[in-house]
């Protein structure tokens, strides 16, 4: 008698119940990469490196005619800087040249290369004052402006300098021995009123203060005296609104102005007064 077999599991309709589970775990790993896509930044330089490398690697070539001999890159010149950039209140313009196109120097301005000149000596001895936020050096014009902030220079309400500041100011008056052009120190103050027994506004404030630079550089280095004015502007020339502790503390500055193409002027004055006189 044969054996019989034995009878067998009748399988469940549908699908298995694991699949379900593998279908949201793969749904879920989906969104996951799409989602680490969207975080990220594609280079496409990077990118098309990395597709020539597996062109490459594949033997996907194509020819392309060469019209000028291969020149090699230099990479050090691609990544290389020549300094370390640090923000500063002057206006650098820079102008790359070749050998075919110089500049001759004698075509510039007399008042421009005055002003460049005074600027770079100004830069070299200022600049740890200038990078301690003591004072700014701008240019406006022809002209080279010196703005000495409150801080550090005066006291709260008073015109007598801070002891600690006065070499800052031996320091201009060598540099301007060195330089041409009429000099011009002007006081600025905020709005806000002050009234007290020795200065009972801020003109006769912006004033004192202005006199005690003036003072302390025609008696600690500058040689010629008749260069050099004074001026007081009290609150008339905010250099920003004075709505804010921080923008008044802007305004309340001393201003040192080299007007370094007022010789050249003169010079010229003097030239065509000559001129008519002999007509």
């Amino acid at each position: 008698m044969a054996e019989e077999c034995p009878p067998q599991e009748e399988c469940e309709e549908g699908l298995p119940a694991w699949v379900m589970t593998f279908a949201d775990l793969m749904s879920l790993l989906m969104c996951f990469f799409v989602l680490l896509l969207s975080f990220s930044q594609m280079d496409i330089e990077k990118f098309k490196q990395v597709a020539g490398s597996v062109k490459m690697a594949f033997g996907v070539q194509r020819d392309i005619p060469a019209i000028e001999p291969p020149m090699g890159t230099s990479i050090i010149a691609q990544e290389y800087s020549p300094g370390d950039p640090k923000p500063t209140v002057i206006k650098v313009i820079k102008q790359e040249t070749i050998d075919t196109v110089q500049s001759d120097i004698s075509s510039i301005d007399p008042a421009t290369k005055n002003v460049a000149e005074t600027v770079t000596r100004m830069i070299e001895t200022l600049k740890k004052e200038i990078e301690d936020g003591l004072l700014e050096i701008a240019i406006e014009d022809e002209r080279l402006l010196i703005r000495i902030n409150e801080s550090g220079s005066f006291g709260s309400g008073r015109a007598k300098l801070n002891t600690d500041f006065r070499p800052v100011l031996t320091k201009i008056a060598k540099v301007l021995n060195k330089s041409p052009g009429n000099i011009v120190v002007a006081g600025h103050t905020d709005n806000i009123p002050i009234t007290t027994r020795q200065y009972p506004s801020n003109w006769v404030l912006s004033s004192a203060r202005a006199a005690s630079v003036v003072h302390h550089i025609t008696h600690h280095g500058l040689k010629d005296q008749s260069r050099i004015q004074m001026r007081a502007h009290a609150s008339s020339k905010p250099l920003v609104p004075n709505n804010s502790s921080a923008n008044r503390s802007k305004n309340r500055r001393i201003e040192i102005n080299i007007n370094t193409a007022v010789e050249d002027s003169e010079a010229a004055i003097e030239s065509k007064n000559l001129i008519l006189n002999q007509k």
